[in-house]
């Protein structure tokens, strides 16, 4: 819009020049008034429609409030006054001024004057028209008489008088004789014949004419008779010019008055013209005056306006607006010290949100190092209210913490009533006056089983906001680890102290009865006989315990291939069937299958899976034994990663004070049993790496499920199946 209107008023001075113009050339003034008018009016109402728009803008910056607006409204106000009035005073002066000055142009003296100084003018010429007319009349009879040649008597006019040509004409207008002073000149042109007619009709002619590139002359022509009336009539023509300076006047006077009449009959056009071209003058001293001032206010308001923005968005808490410095006035450091505050507090922000990054990080990682300890960590405050708990803690306790976090530890205790035991012990260790570290092993009851936590807790410093935290972990596989190490260690000691006597004393025993058998009477043989089936018998069942015990101990080197495990539960069921087939009239439990299809297959060792299949299906049928209905049921399925293999019966299930010490050494139901087949199919499991686990199921029976990883290249393609 700033260009729009510099433009502008370039146009309307250009406008204005041509007005100018066309008043001072009337030529000017004939040809291009109206086109001049019309322009100059369509250029007004250009400005008018700029004007328009610029307080259409005015009026909607004012409606939505837009700062400095206002002063924009006051400022164009002002401006608008300094422009309307000077203006209108100027233009009433001077249409007042034009009107008298153009009427005084037209005085009755300028008329009388310019027309007495060309009546005078015209009487000068005619006097010396007059004097040409006698001198031609004058050699027209000299040369009618033909006294001489008539050459002669036009050298001798020439000579007498201040003509400067003369020639005569011949009846048909062709040159029969000229003569001229000053030098050579070319013959002068044949008459016309309409020219030799009006002069043979009225017997002469005169007349001022100008000569092109010659000047103003007195022209005569005069008929010239026969001396005879078998003669022609010739014409005798006579130039003479006029002299300089009157013909200068002359021209200056006839000029003058031909001016004032064209100005005296456009008097009321000049008029018009004056008027029109003040008023698109004022007009367009307006419209670019009040356009200046809508440019003047908006540059005055315009750093006002955005330094109000600006502050409206530091309040908002946005410190990136940096305005221009468009002057080197007060607005203008104004300017500069608004941007040089935003910048510091931009930078103060920055600082600070660089600072409060490295404290979220710091809290990132503490709380990333916390969910990832296998051990469970729990913050109180100086109250004993929980304020952090990692994953790990309601992993171990098997409670939400998250949401007890702000409660104190006993009315956690009060919320879930696992946690009483648990809540006992860390009052005891933070209430015990101890200044540094307490220790404690708890162990409680956790969905039938004995859990055993080991809890370490310790006061934090004041600095820090006192409290104190708790670190615990589950140490219960810890401790069947070790006192499965300790058991085995057990039986390889016992199986290479006993089994090496067992031996020699079944060889000396069938040894004694071999040698004695036939020496001794029928009672005392049979006495020896029975003797020695005991104690061969017997050394045999030591044998039996003892190869259990150096298989329970042993750690026998693994071979791990990719199975299908659902194809080695098929094997085992075959061998079970077969069994019962070959026995029909024994009662075999009924065996039902239900192997999920499309398991992915598992790395593990053939020969000690079949052995934990096995024994599972073994301790299922003992189970059984005196039941009405005997069923088991083998079900294989999908588990999260790996694969579940579980053995269910409905026999009478476990006890409760045995299920939780089922896999410990020689705690078993059976009275043949020795207690080592769930401690030594557990240990199968973990070599691995999978989990197992015994539950009773309602109404009766038990299940024993077992968890398997599924191989790497399984698991891949299981997930990419499933995504």
């Amino acid at each position: 819009m700033k260009y729009v209107i510099i433009i502008s008023a370039g146009l309307g001075a250009v406008m204005l020049f041509l007005l100018a113009t066309a008043g001072a050339d009337t030529g000017l003034f004939d040809r291009k008034y109206r086109l001049l008018i019309r322009l100059n009016v369509g250029f007004v109402l250009f400005l008018m429609a700029v004007v328009g728009y610029l307080l259409w803008r005015l009026r909607g910056r004012l409606n939505a409030g837009v700062f400095g607006s206002r002063l924009a409204l006051r400022l164009l106000l002002i401006f608008s006054l300094m422009a309307v009035l000077p203006g209108a005073l100027v233009y009433g002066v001077s249409v007042q001024f034009l009107g008298k000055s153009i009427e005084s142009w037209f005085d009755v003296k300028v008329d009388r004057a310019l027309e007495g100084g060309l009546n005078l003018g015209r009487n000068i010429l005619d006097n010396l028209l007059d004097v040409l007319r006698n001198k031609a009349r004058v050699a027209a009879l000299s040369l009618s008489e033909q006294s001489e040649p008539p050459l002669s008597t036009l050298n001798r006019l020439l000579e007498q008088t201040q003509i400067q040509e003369a020639a005569l004409f011949n009846h048909d207008g062709s040159v029969a004789v000229f003569s001229r002073t000053g030098g050579a000149e070319p013959i002068p042109e044949p008459l016309s014949t309409a020219v030799m007619r009006q002069v043979i009709t009225e017997r002469s002619y005169s007349a001022v004419e100008s000569i092109p590139g010659k000047g103003l002359y007195l022209k005569v022509l005069e008929l010239v008779e026969a001396p005879d009336a078998e003669g022609d009539t010739q014409v005798l023509q006579l130039l003479q010019p006029v002299p300089k300076q009157l013909a200068e006047d002359a021209e200056i006077v006839q000029a003058a008055y031909r001016d004032y009449q064209e100005l005296l009959l456009s008097r009321e056009g000049l008029k018009s013209l004056y008027g029109v071209t003040l008023t698109l003058a004022l007009l367009l001293s307006l419209f670019s005056a009040l356009a200046a001032a809508f440019l003047i206010s908006e540059r005055l308001s315009a750093p006002l306006g955005m330094l109000a923005e600006g502050t409206r968005a530091v309040a908002q808490g946005d410190f990136s607006r940096r305005h221009p410095v468009q002057s080197r006035d007060e607005l203008g450091v104004l300017t500069e010290s608004f941007n040089l505050m935003t910048q510091q507090l931009e930078e103060a922000r920055t600082t600070a949100q660089h600072h409060q990054q490295e404290v979220e990080s710091a809290r990132a990682y503490l709380e990333n190092v916390l969910a990832n300890l296998s051990s469970g960590v729990l913050v109180f405050d100086e109250g004993l209210r929980v304020r952090t708990a990692n994953l790990s803690a309601e992993q171990i306790l098997k409670v939400p913490l998250s949401g007890l976090q702000g409660l104190t530890i006993e009315e956690c205790a009060a919320r879930e009533s696992q946690l009483d035991s648990f809540k006992t012990e860390i009052l005891e260790g933070f209430h015990s006056g101890k200044e540094g570290e307490w220790q404690c092993q708890l162990e409680r009851s956790r969905d039938g089983a004995n859990q055993v936590l080991l809890l370490r807790g310790t006061r934090l410093p004041d600095v820090s906001g006192g409290g104190g935290v708790v670190v615990f972990d589950d140490i219960t596989n810890l401790l069947q680890a070790q006192r499965t190490a300790a058991w085995g260690e057990v039986a390889r000691r016992l199986a290479h102290e006993i089994k090496n006597p067992l031996t020699p004393i079944q060889l000396s025993a069938e040894r004694v009865q071999h040698k004695l058998a036939g020496k001794l009477g029928q009672d005392d043989a049979q006495i020896l006989r029975r003797s020695t089936e005991t104690i061969v018998n017997q050394v045999e069942a030591l044998k039996k315990m003892v190869n259990e015990f150096s298989e329970y101990a042993r750690a026998p080197e693994l071979e791990f291939h990719l199975l299908d495990f659902n194809g080695l539960v098929r094997e085992i069921l075959a061998l079970y069937e077969a069994a019962s087939a070959a026995a029909p009239g024994s009662p075999q439990p009924r065996i039902y299958l239900a192997l999920a299809p499309g398991l992915p297959t598992v790395r593990g060792d053939s020969a000690r899976l079949r052995q934990v299949i096995h024994n599972l299906l073994q301790n299922a049928q003992d189970t059984l034994i005196g039941v009405a209905e005997p069923a088991i049921m083998v079900r294989t399925e999908l588990a999260p990663g790996g694969i579940r293999f579980s053995v269910s019966d409905n026999g009478g299930g476990f006890p409760e004070q045995v299920r939780a010490r089922v896999f410990e050494p020689y705690v078993t139901t059976k009275s043949k049993g020795t207690g080592l087949g769930l401690p030594i199919v557990k240990k199968i499991i973990e070599e691995h790496r999978g989990a197992i686990q015994v539950e009773n199921i309602r109404p009766r029976g038990a299940r024993i499920s077992i968890t398997l990883p599924a191989a790497k290249k399984a698991r891949l393609a299981a997930y990419r199946k499933a995504t």
